[in-house]
C-alpha cells in the first residue's frame, strides 16, 4: 500500500516572516495528519526560519532546486549538502519552470537526480508535456523521454526512495487541470515504464504525484484513481487553509 504523498511547492513567494507564519499554521492544521506524508518548499532565503518552525513536526521541509556539485565556484549556486545542512529531506528537480526558463535538461535532471541520491535527499522527479505537445499527440512519447533520461545510471537501491511528479505544463498556474482520466492515464503509462526499468516489485512501491492547478474540489477525484499517490501544489499552497483542505481531502 503506497502512502500517499502531498507536497507544496511554494516558488518565489513570500518573505521570510511570512514563510515562517506559513509553516506554523501548516504544522498546527496537520498535526494530527497521519495517514499522509507532507512536505513543504518554501524558497531558498526562507528554509532556516521554516524548519526552525517545522522542527518535530510531521511535516518535511523540501528544497525547490540544487546544484549537482558537493561545492565550488558556483556563484549562486546551492548544493545537496547544504540543503541537507539546513534540515531538508527532499528536493524538486526537473520542474517545467526550471526547464522553461532556466534551460534545465534530461542531462541535467540525471546529473542532479544522482547527486541528490549520494546525499540522501528524496528527489521529486518532475515530468510534463506542453500544450503544443499534447495537442499534437507526443504526451507519451515526451514523458517516457524525460522519465527514462531523468532514470539513467539511477540503480533500484536509489529509486526505492524515488518520488515522480507528472505535471502537465499546460495546467500550471493556468487554472487549467488534467482531467482524472487524463491524469492517470499519464500516471499508468509511468508506472508501466518503472515495471519494465526496475521490475514490479518496485514498480508498485513508487509513487506518483499529480501536479497542475490543484484545489481543494478536485483533490478527492484526483486521488481516487489507482496510480495517483499524492499532488505536488502550487498556488494553492501558499495559503494555509486551501493546503489543509487538500489534505484532509485527500484523507
Amino acid at each position: 500500500m503506497r502512502k500517499p504523498f502531498i507536497a507544496g511547492n511554494w516558488k518565489m513567494n513570500m518573505l521570510t516572516a511570512e514563510a515562517a507564519t506559513l509553516a506554523a499554521q501548516l504544522a498546527e492544521g496537520l498535526k494530527d495528519v497521519k495517514d499522509i506524508e507532507i512536505a513543504v518548499a518554501p524558497p531558498c532565503t526562507a528554509l532556516s526560519a521554516v524548519a526552525e518552525v517545522l522542527s518535530g513536526s510531521n511535516i518535511h521541509l523540501a528544497g525547490q532546486n540544487f546544484f549537482w556539485e558537493e561545492k565550488g565556484a558556483y556563484t549562486g549556486e546551492v548544493s545537496g549538502l547544504m540543503l541537507k545542512d539546513i534540515g531538508c529531506s527532499h528536493v524538486i528537480i526537473g520542474h517545467s519552470e526550471r526547464r522553461q526558463y532556466f534551460g534545465e535538461t534530461d542531462e541535467s535532471v540525471n546529473k542532479k537526480l544522482k547527486a541528490a541520491f549520494q546525499c540522501h535527499l528524496t528527489p521529486i522527479l518532475c515530468v510534463g508535456e506542453t500544450l503544443e505537445e499534447r495537442e499534437t499527440n507526443k504526451t507519451m512519447s515526451v514523458i517516457e523521454r524525460q522519465v527514462r533520461a531523468g532514470l539513467s545510471g539511477i540503480t533500484r537501491a536509489d529509486a526505492r526512495s524515488l518520488v515522480i511528479a507528472y505535471e502537465p505544463v499546460w495546467a500550471i498556474g493556468t487554472g487549467k487541470t488534467a482531467t482524472p482520466e487524463q491524469a492517470e492515464e499519464v500516471h499508468k503509462k509511468i508506472r508501466e515504464m518503472s515495471v519494465d526499468i526496475y521490475g514490479n516489485d518496485l514498480a508498485e512501491g513508487l509513487r506518483i504525484q499529480y501536479g497542475g492547478s490543484v484545489k481543494p474540489d478536485n483533490t478527492k477525484e484526483l486521488m481516487g484513481k489507482p496510480d495517483i499517490d499524492g499532488a505536488l501544489v502550487g498556488g494553492a499552497s501558499l495559503k494555509a487553509e486551501s493546503f489543509i483542505a487538500i489534505i484532509k481531502n485527500a484523507s
